[in-house]
């Protein structure tokens, strides 16, 4: 079981969450233009994905990083906001009406409120949101988001690696060298990918003997938002 606690709107916790600050510069975007223009496909003008690029600072994804290569960027090619326009519709937060993206009511008002907006759209996100269908294999790793919460709240709460983190559910005999490469790559696009976008979970990456190794923490933010099953399983974490 998943449970959500609501942060107050000026939370420190809540900055890690790149979804959030996403989403909140949209819909801050839209009020203050009065909408967001679309295409005849009904994704975001180029004028407004630009925009995004630069303001969201995605990591990996940065103003810098993006117009390196091409100065003319549309929204599928900058997957944070195609998956967050997809969010912002099926949430009802936004909607498509004569070529435009406007605000709803309800959007309008949790733009104004961090900490309740993150309490209703990251469970929609994480919970209710097909996460193969924009990774890079559409493919979906055997399992439940609440049996893979439970267990990455113990096993990531002073540090894991994605090997191990990812053999504690598989088994020992995948490698990205072998061919449970794509069981891996679906774990990580489907479950720790989204929970990072959350906010939840941060990874770093080091080389060791010439292979990366991705490390994952959970964040405060995972420790003050969550209530999890397995929470008295937890150990204090030590501040040095």
């Amino acid at each position: 079981m998943i449970e959500f606690r609501t942060l107050s709107d000026d939370h420190p916790d809540l900055a890690p969450s790149l979804l959030l600050r996403a989403a909140l510069l949209t819909l801050q975007y839209a009020q203050d233009h009065g909408a967001i223009g679309l295409t005849k496909t009904k994704a975001f003008k180029r004028v407004f994905v630009h925009w995004a690029v630069e303001h969201f600072d995605w990591p990996g994804s940065s103003g810098e990083q993006m117009f390196r290569y091409s100065k003319v960027i549309n929204e599928y090619e900058f997957p944070p906001l195609e998956v967050l326009h997809f969010v912002l519709i099926s949430f009802r937060l936004g909607r498509h009406f004569k070529g435009e993206f406007r605000l709803t009511k309800r959007g309008a008002t949790l733009a104004q409120t961090p900490g309740k907006l993150f309490a209703e759209l990251i469970p929609f996100f994480l919970l209710e949101i097909d996460h193969a269908s924009y990774s890079r294999l559409n493919e979906r790793p055997f399992g439940k988001l609440d049996v893979w919460m439970n267990v990455i709240n113990v096993e990531a709460h002073h540090g894991t690696t994605e090997r191990t983190l990812f053999a504690s559910f598989y088994g020992e005999d995948h490698y990205w060298d072998n061919a449970g490469w794509r069981e891996m790559a679906a774990f990580s696009y489907c479950v720790l990918r989204p929970l990072e976008w959350a906010g939840l979970l941060v990874q770093t990456r080091e080389e060791r003997e010439g292979k990366h190794v991705h490390h994952v923490f959970n964040t405060q933010l995972w420790r003050g938002v969550l209530k999890l099953d397995t929470d008295d399983m937890l150990q204090p974490v030590s501040v040095q």
